[in-house]
């Protein structure tokens, strides 16, 4: 008798847990937040951390998602396409997440959007630019413009209102953010007028460019257009200007990170870079949120920021209008998107890559100073 009381008291007792443990993942709704914590990109990844985390924040202060409190599981790729591959993964199956924010970048998303695609989990990513990363499939999403939109702004801009006719290109053979936008500000600048006298490639985690830029400063372009990173981007310009090289440097969004100036200096000043957003647009609502994430965090919020906190906004708003956490509903929430975010009007294409404008910034005293708007 004792046998069998204690017997079922055990599994009573089991059952009160199934069903706490139950009652508990009930209360809350799950989203995978993934970025770059450390390696090479850990400025761009601290800040989209910063960025999904506020979005979470006012959302459940807000009351949360279909009556429940949003739970965000951090996850450090280390921008690694390998390391990325396990931590969406993790998320996936051990954490089981309904979505994911993520990740920082191109090649780290692209190592993780067949994972979700092949889950049925949706996936947008602030920052990751590469074309290739929304071609995975339909459950795969972006907060930002592609790098075939931004290398054409980039272009044009440096033939049109610039007035540059000669460019070089120094960018990152091993990186498909770099290389992508190598070819479209090539064929973009060739198409207005301009002509591209050298292009080289540098490999991954380089730390002397000479041999390439020795080249480039040979041919003397007017423009040397550098597609990389804000670490790599700040020694190339460094010692671009020691071999004698006097024109003007261009860029893309890797440029956008304050270490730019500790890093680049002089050599850096009057550079400029296509990105998301700046802090200095007069628009309310984007100054409305540089005090909000100041007060948060004591310190103002790049692109990368900006773009983490519209595509946590953005799906948050898919998991409402879906009405459950069913993730082919989310995802057709998602495709039917038309919100405004900090970075303008949020609609998606045909490929889930949204339609939006770019900004032209400038580097001056140090310091990133908004010069223009570009509108697709």
């Amino acid at each position: 008798m004792y046998r069998y009381t204690y017997i079922a008291a055990v599994a009573a007792a089991a059952s009160a847990l199934v069903f706490a443990s139950c009652s508990s993942g009930s209360n809350e709704v799950r989203i995978g937040s993934i970025n770059a914590i450390t390696g090479e990109a850990a400025s761009y990844g601290a800040s989209t951390k910063n960025g999904t985390s506020l979005a979470v924040k006012e959302a459940n202060a807000a009351g949360g998602v279909l009556g429940r409190q949003i739970k965000l599981i951090y996850a450090d790729d280390k921008g690694d396409p390998a390391e990325g591959a396990v931590v969406y993964t993790k998320l996936i199956q051990q954490d089981k997440v309904v979505a994911i924010v993520g990740t920082t970048t191109s090649r780290s998303a692209i190592a993780g959007a067949p994972i979700c695609q092949d889950a049925k989990v949706p996936m947008i990513t602030p920052t990751g630019t590469s074309e290739k990363v929304t071609a995975v499939g339909d459950y795969i999403f972006r907060g930002c413009f592609i790098d075939s939109f931004q290398g054409k702004i980039a272009a044009k801009y440096a033939a049109s209102d610039l007035g540059k006719k000669t460019a070089g290109i120094i960018f990152d053979v091993g990186n498909d953010y770099s290389r992508g936008l190598a070819e479209t500000f090539t064929a973009t600048f060739d198409e207005n007028g301009g002509r591209v006298l050298v292009s080289e490639g540098h490999p991954s985690g380089a730390v002397d460019f000479k041999a390439q830029l020795t080249k480039i400063v040979q041919a003397n372009p007017e423009l040397v257009y550098i597609p990389d990173y804000y670490n790599d981007v700040g020694l190339i310009a460094k010692q671009a200007r020691e071999l004698g090289y006097k024109g003007q440097f261009a860029g893309g969004d890797g440029w956008d990170s304050p270490q730019l100036a500790q890093i680049g200096g002089d050599a850096v000043e009057g550079g400029i870079f296509t990105n998301h957003y700046s802090k200095d647009d007069t628009r309310p609502v984007v100054q409305e949120f540089v005090a909000k994430y100041k007060a948060e965090y004591g310190s103002e919020p790049d692109a990368f920021a900006v773009l983490a906190y519209d595509s946590a906004n953005i799906l948050i708003d898919a998991i409402k209008r879906a009405g459950s956490t069913d993730g082919a509903k989310i995802r057709d929430a998602l495709a039917s998107t038309n919100l405004d975010c900090i970075t303008g009007t949020i609609s998606y294409d045909e490929n889930r890559n949204p339609v939006k404008s770019a900004v032209i910034v400038e580097m001056k005293g140090g310091v990133q100073t908004y010069r223009a708007t570009v509108n697709p």
